[in-house]
């Protein structure tokens, strides 16, 4: 949350409250006791307001102060007089701590613009998705290691078209911006790709040629990650097999089919990531058509949860806990409730230090 949020009730900023009670302590404190005298403590005032408040909070703050320190030197002259020195003092350290603030402000500004950058960059990578789409029910829920980034090298989309609907969820080597960038080269082929080629094999040859040219075009502009591959798992619904998916899995972990009956791992042979289809001879795609029945939900997830580690060191399972959960109560597979469900296992069992950006996915179709 940011200062404002912390620092305001009901959309309006209730920052000043602190220095204000302060300069009243000490201007009480000063007035009623012979023991101190601590009236020149109201240079501590603007420094105070420099933290929380803004320019003009922390200018007007710093009048006050000095209006209060002419007062209880010259009007109400409890203690002997502390002069012209102690003004300086105050004054100047009300001067220093607007300058303080306008600095800070302007800070706070421009990290406010960066997170806007970064919220778009997500938007535009993780594009937003209803929870019905393509005739299916989707969840999804992305948590980068980064707190800061709010995107990083986790992917996923859903592509309706005429030939079906085509799902992508994947991982991309590495961190940072050349993940970032991979991955929205490879969503962008996905989009194009899924929707107008008819073979769910041809989608995924062109998602290993994209990968292959970026990785060409970062080598030639002397950028990293000429090495960058990808895992993924590309999946197809189509309407006249309402019992049956085709799936790519491309190094990834393979999917799990979770309903009412329990949880099962899709038999899914898992190929080569993205990137490395050129280490083997022949083709490199392998289509599996899988067995889902109508209420069965996929759930797909990326190596923040399977490598998330409790104190022991112990990798979190989420087919146990999804498989526990489903047994007390079936609705459990439902996309969104099953999403929460791995979401919150993988923070608890990791205790909220994550290593890796982690995706939960979960879709199936739509009932009826």
């Amino acid at each position: 949350m940011s200062r404002h949020e912390l620092l305001s009730v009901r959309g309006r900023s209730v920052a000043w409250i602190f220095p204000l009670a302060l300069l009243a302590g000490i201007a009480v404190a000063d007035v009623t006791t012979s023991a101190f005298q601590i009236i020149s403590w109201t240079v501590l005032v603007p420094g105070v307001a420099a933290a929380i408040c803004g320019v003009p909070g922390t200018a007007a703050l710093a009048v006050l102060a000095a209006v209060v320190y002419v007062l209880a030197d010259t009007v109400w002259q409890h203690h002997e007089r502390t002069g012209l020195s102690g003004l300086v003092l105050v004054v100047l350290g009300g001067l220093i701590a607007v300058a303080a603030a306008a600095v800070r402000v302007g800070g706070e500004r421009r990290m406010l613009h960066m997170r806007d950058i970064a919220d778009t960059t997500r938007r535009t990578v993780l594009r937003p998705l209803p929870e019905v789409f393509g005739g299916l029910e989707i969840a999804a829920v992305y948590l980068s290691a980064d707190t800061e980034a709010r995107v990083g090298g986790d992917f996923y989309d859903v592509q309706p078209g005429p030939h079906g609907t085509r799902v992508l969820v994947g991982d991309v080597q590495g961190k940072g911006l050349g993940a970032v960038e991979t991955a929205a080269a490879l969503l962008s082929t996905f989009r194009e790709a899924g929707y107008h080629e008819a073979e769910l094999a041809t989608v995924a040859e062109r998602l290993e040629t994209r990968i292959l040219r970026h990785r060409r075009h970062s080598t030639a502009a002397g950028q990293p990650g000429g090495d960058r591959f990808a895992t993924a798992v590309l999946i197809e619904f189509t309407d006249d097999l309402p019992d049956t998916v085709d799936a790519v899995v491309f190094g990834h972990e393979p999917p799990l089919a979770v309903g009412p009956d329990g949880v099962r791992r899709l038999p899914a042979v898992g190929g080569l990531p993205l990137g490395m289809g050129d280490l083997v001879p022949g083709p490199s795609v392998s289509v599996h058509r899988l067995a889902l029945a109508r209420d069965e939900t996929l759930l797909l997830v990326t190596d923040g949860v399977t490598e998330a580690r409790d104190s022991a060191g112990r990798f979190y399972r989420p087919a146990d806990d999804v498989a526990r959960a489903v047994a007390a109560d079936p609705r459990v597979a439902a996309p969104r409730r099953l999403v929460a469900l791995v979401r919150d296992g993988t923070l608890r069992h990791s205790r909220a230090r994550l290593v890796d950006d982690t995706t939960v996915f979960a879709v199936r179709r739509v009932s009826g």
